[in-house]
């Protein structure tokens, strides 16, 4: 799917207030065969977690008409088939019963676990009407005689069924009579269309009560099953079970999990909130996607386009229930047929990934404490004295005048606009934060940004039309409206006007959740159903306006109980285009708040980790879950934000933080130093090896963001997503790869100098020396010293590698260099994309080389599809060529017969140097054999 065009992204939009668009989709005409009834039933159905303690007992707050509900209702369900019947409070017997249900108390499970009160089998709900065609698929009315329990209850619903691709289906359930709250997208001209015979799927309703079941069509496997609980749709209450193929499930971030999710009667929640990572609670992010892993290779993934406040109950059945608090019910249901291809159908929808500029993949450096020009300074100068890279240099909001930003301080960062200077006469970029909250005290007519943004009326609004006050950094703040289009016409205006006094190369958006240190605002939030609505999902504060801004207030396309998880994307939105157009040349946006979609337009780092070892561990799962959502440019802080590291902590940590794709090393301003040049020898020399490894990497990384950007695959991946079929790598987190190529094994525990690694079946190659181990699938153990992080390359692959500089820029004119690591039959192949590395649209225009790279038969060939000028006078230095299994009796390059070669016979690996070959150009080198 085609990335936003650039004239169509927020500043740009001239619409109507309903009609701001945030995702493609492509849509068919395609008819979805159905069948009158369900011949059988598939599938487990089972409950959910609640916590008990943090809900009144109600007796009388139900809603349903007893003499409506069925009196032979049947209880005769397995506790672990049990659907929660009180997910919107918890009851006592006769709230229970009185809402048609089951309760059967299980003595075992007082608090959470198993619900007592649970739905009978055929609890009564809508009937489905005839299925009729459609320009965009087929239609149907559900209806429901009886009302449910929910207040202001929904007793018409259309449904909707498109059949979008042979791959993915979209269902939608939505009120025909009143419009209602819906997350805006752009809709795409209609792809061919597909016929059913082509399907990936099948899909069967039942009509009464309503339900259906997507099976995958080759096997007949039940991937959904609605019809184990009962649909619920109110106006701010809307609820959907489903049972589940398989229990391994990864999705639902953010929070602060393993790379699957644990079933056992959890639940989470997702609601964007300014809270550091910890176990159990909602985090920056809102992504409702999952990915299910079948067991035999197959996946699927499941996509309910939503950004109200939303909780996810999980059950051993497998099963999950969704509900939300608002909006309708919009459904995509992606069948691969492997994990690969589901995350690029979910891409499709979501949008392709940004392409980052390429000194965005270097070394940044940051910490809240840098107080002034002068300490940032002498920071970059020992970074450099120490011989460490380092490419971009960062402030916290202590630059800016009374932490009001667009502003710096006359005093200690007097000078900022001449220290930019000097940094990029050095190579090097500055990034600096940009919080959201607009300082809303200053006197009258002394601060541009709120003076002109409450003349234009750019801020989001109280249920009374007065600017809305919150509190942050600089004290009572405005929050922009970034649904608003003259609020993205300002925000590029106060962009332009800083950026012309201090020439920054990226912005990094934090705080925009929105965060709030008052509940809603400082003169409170009124008493309305939007505040307290009749559910509120399980979360920190208990409130959905605990530590941010009123729900009730306004914003252009609709109130903030609606929009809410939509605030960073919508802020990255408008900061991509302001940069965009400001500088003229490829954007850094670095996000906390996240939602589907935000890699189009940003990076996302983690939050505020904690300096600790499991916090370490768990940044990987984090990684690559945002992998999958679409964001590729993620990485956490290096050794930690919050608390003091210790000096193995923080080499293992920047070890590690060498393979996030987006290394920053961060801190806190109470906590000690941690940048790589306050430690011990030792430390500095393991830090700097890695560092300058990760350098040395950056060609192949570059191409791996280049084919994320094109193609939707992923650039930190899961095992699972190259190993499908190897059940060992469903649930693996302590290991990951780059690509298809490179398998980082990190060490992860405090004291360990060895490392259990699992190598999945075949040939890898230490990436260091090329060692070759052959697995069967197995796990090796493989020292792993305090100067040592362990990456194999996989056979079959060649890696485009560059002799590392201390920037990018330096390290981008430097020789390259290929390491083959060859398949047991000797063959290997690789590519590199390569270009300016900072301008717009390179790949839509033409101008970049891709360079395709084929090894075989005892010789490599470079073979250069596409030939920029980007290139010219880069040349090839060195091979490295791994699983060479005799010593060759002479090497050539392009029939010329070389000298400078060696082969090392007990790892089998051939080394040709001192080669000066142009890279633009073809050339064979072969090896006799």
């Amino acid at each position: 799917m085609r990335l936003l065009n650039l004239a169509c992204e927020l500043a740009a939009f001239r619409f109507e207030p309903e009609t701001i668009l945030l995702y493609d989709h492509k849509e068919t005409t395609v008819r979805v065969t159905s069948e009158p009834r369900l011949r059988t039933k598939y599938g487990a159905d089972v409950p959910v977690v609640r916590d008990y303690f943090q809900y009144r007992v109600e007796n009388t707050s139900d809603y349903a008409r007893t003499d409506q509900l069925p009196t032979g209702k049947s209880c005769s369900v397995a506790v672990e088939r049990r659907f929660d019947c009180g997910r919107d409070r918890s009851l006592t017997r006769a709230a229970c019963e009185k809402r048609g249900c089951c309760y059967v108390p299980l003595p075992w499970t007082a608090f959470g676990g198993p619900p007592w009160c649970f739905y009978p089998v055929s609890y009564p709900g809508y009937r489905m009407g005839a299925l009729i065609s459609t320009p965009r698929g087929q239609e149907a009315n559900l209806t429901r005689s009886t009302p449910s329990y929910l207040p202001r209850d929904i007793s018409t619903l259309t449904l909707e069924v498109m059949a979008e691709e042979a791959g993915r289906l979209h269902l939608i359930l939505k009120d025909p009579f009143h419009a209602r709250y819906e997350v805006p997208f752009a809709a795409v001209p209609p792809s061919a269309p597909t016929g059913t015979q082509a399907l990936l799927y099948d899909v069967e309703f039942q009509p009464d009560p309503f339900g259906f079941v997507v099976r995958r069509r080759s096997n007949g496997r039940v991937l959904m099953n609605t019809t184990v609980a009962p649909l619920l749709f109110a106006d701010q209450y809307l609820q959907l079970s489903t049972a589940l193929a398989s229990s391994v499930v990864s999705g639902f971030g953010e929070h602060y999990t393993g790379l699957t999710l644990d079933l056992n009667w959890t639940s989470v929640t997702l609601w964007n909130r300014d809270m550091a990572p910890h176990s159990d609670t909602n985090l920056y992010g809102s992504h409702p996607f999952c990915l299910v892993q079948e067991g035999d290779g197959q996946a699927h993934g499941i996509f309910l386009l939503s950004s109200n406040a939303m909780e996810v109950a999980l059950q051993p059945g497998p099963a999950l229930t969704w509900v939300t608090t608002g909006g309708i019910l919009d459904l995509y249901i992606f069948l691969g047929p492997d994990p690969q291809s589901v995350v690029r159908q979910y891409h499709r929808v979501i949008g392709y990934p940004m392409m980052p500029p390429y000194w965005s993949l270097g070394f940044h450096l940051c910490r809240w404490g840098y107080a002034s020009t002068n300490a940032t300074r002498a920071v970059v100068q020992k970074m450099h004295e120490a011989n460490f890279p380092l490419d971009v240099q960062w402030n916290d909001l202590d630059y800016a005048d009374k932490r009001r930003v667009f502003t710096f301080d006359p005093q200690r960062f007097g000078d900022l606009p001449e220290m930019v200077k000097e940094f990029h006469q050095q190579g090097m970029k500055y990034v600096l934060i940009l919080d959201p909250g607009i300082s809303s005290t200053s006197p009258p007519g002394t601060y541009k940004p709120f003076d002109e943004g409450e003349r234009r009326g750019v801020f989001i609004r109280n249920l009374t039309g007065q600017t809305l006050i919150g509190k942050v950094w600089p004290g009572p703040t405005a929050f922009p409206d970034f649904t608003k289009p003259d609020t993205v016409s300002w925000w590029e205006e106060c962009i332009r006007d800083f950026y012309a006094k201090v020439p920054l190369d990226g912005l990094w958006i934090d705080m925009n959740e929105p965060a709030n240190f008052v509940q809603g605002s400082v003169h409170g939030c009124p008493d309305n159903d939007l505040e307290n609505p009749p559910y509120v999902p399980d979360m920190i504060g208990g409130h959905l306006n605990s530590g941010t801004l009123c729900m009730s207030s306004q914003q252009t396309l609709s109130s903030h109980y609606n929009l809410h998880n939509l605030y960073g994307l919508t802020e990255a939105m408008a900061t991509y285009s302001a940069l965009l157009k400001v500088r003229a040349s490829r954007p850094f946006v670095l996000s906390r708040s996240s939602f589907p979609g935000l890699g189009r337009f940003s990076g996302h780092w983690t939050g505020d980790v904690r300096s600790d070892w499991e916090q370490l561990r768990y940044t990987i799962p984090a990684v690559l879950l945002f992998s999958l959502y679409g964001v590729p440019l993620v990485g956490a802080d290096i050794c930690g934000f919050e608390g003091d590291t210790s000096e193995e902590l923080c080499v293992r940590w920047t070890q590690l933080g060498a393979f996030y794709p987006f290394m920053r090393n961060h801190n806190d301003r109470a906590n000690a130093p941690q940048e790589p040049y306050v430690f011990g020898q030792q430390a500095q020399a393991a830090m700097r090896s890695v560092m300058t490894l990760r350098y040395s990497l950056l060609p192949f990384l570059y191409t791996l963001f280049h084919q994320a950007h094109s193609s939707a695959s992923t650039v930190a991946r899961p095992l699972f997503l190259e190993f499908p079929s190897d059940p060992n790598c469903q649930t693996i987190d302590k290991q990951f790869l780059w690509g298809s190529s490179l398998l980082i094994s990190p060490v992860l525990e405090e004291g360990a100098v060895e490392l259990a690694a699992y190598l999945p079946p075949g040939t890898w190659y230490s990436l260091y020396n090329g060692q070759p181990y052959n697995s069967k699938g197995q796990y090796l153990l493989l020292s792993a010293p305090l100067d040592t992080i362990n990456v194999h390359v996989r056979e079959g692959h060649i890696i485009p590698q560059q002799v590392p500089g201390l920037t990018t820029a330096a390290s981008r004119r430097n020789p390259f260099f290929l390491t083959v690591a060859l398949s047991s039959e000797g063959w290997a192949r690789g590519e590199l994309f390569w270009d300016d590395g900072d301008s717009l649209d390179t790949i839509e225009r033409g101008d970049y080389s891709f360079i395709f790279f084929l090894a075989g038969q005892s010789q490599l060939v470079s073979e250069p599809l596409k030939v920029n000028g980007a290139l010219d006078g880069l040349v090839l230095g060195e091979v490295h060529v791994f699983g060479v299994p005799t010593p060759p009796t002479g090497v050539w390059v392009n029939g010329t017969k070389v000298q400078d070669y060696s082969y090392r016979s007990d790892t089998k690996v051939l080394m040709v140097s001192n080669l000066a070959l142009l890279m633009s150009e073809t050339f064979t080198m072969q090896w006799s054999s």
